[in-house]
């Protein structure tokens, strides 16, 4: 009953001209010459070199006051902080006239952090970093020799545990 207007019509039509399709001489040469020099004529040529120099001013002078802008910020920025530290420190001056150091006293400084600095070296040249090292290479040739068996490993792992675990007890009873 409706079969056959449900089913699709694939009659296909195709058109063939009768006379072939010709093109004037001009056309044709036209054409030619595009093909032949793709660059455009030197009259197109100055208006679209016109056209680029005219972009790149404009973005220049865009970047050029974007790039003002930036300035102007930074030196509000650099102002204000400084302003803010000349406050601090007039503050603290009111507070303690001896706030400026002396030579003398940042002298004493200097001689405190290099103590401290000599007794850091002390601490790690600790005796028992140099078996941490020992012990955590004896671990990597482990894990290099058996890759596919980690757990062969266990007891290089434990005894490098146990040597970070010393140098660290050592470390805090340095403190004291």
């Amino acid at each position: 009953m409706g079969a056959n207007q449900s089913t699709p019509q694939t009659d296909e039509k195709v058109f063939s001209a009768e006379t072939p399709i010709q093109f004037s001489q001009d056309v044709v040469n036209q054409l030619a010459d595009h093909m032949a020099a793709p660059d455009p004529p030197p009259e197109r040529q100055s208006s679209i070199d016109a056209q680029i120099r005219a972009r790149i001013q404009s973005e220049l002078a865009r970047l050029r006051t974007e790039e003002a802008d930036v300035k102007e910020e930074i030196e509000r920025t650099l102002e204000k902080e400084n302003l803010d530290r000349e406050r601090a420190m007039a503050g603290e001056q009111e507070e303690g006239a001896g706030a400026v150091k002396s030579s003398a006293a940042l002298m004493g400084d200097l001689e405190e952090l290099r103590s401290k600095v000599d007794r850091f070296k002390v601490r790690r040249e600790l005796e028992g970093y140099a078996t941490v090292v020992e012990k955590g290479r004896a671990v990597v040739s482990c894990y290099q020799n058996n890759p596919s068996r980690a757990l062969d490993c266990s007891r290089q792992v434990h005894e490098f545990n146990a040597s970070v675990a010393q140098v660290e007890e050592q470390y805090v009873h340095s403190l004291h």
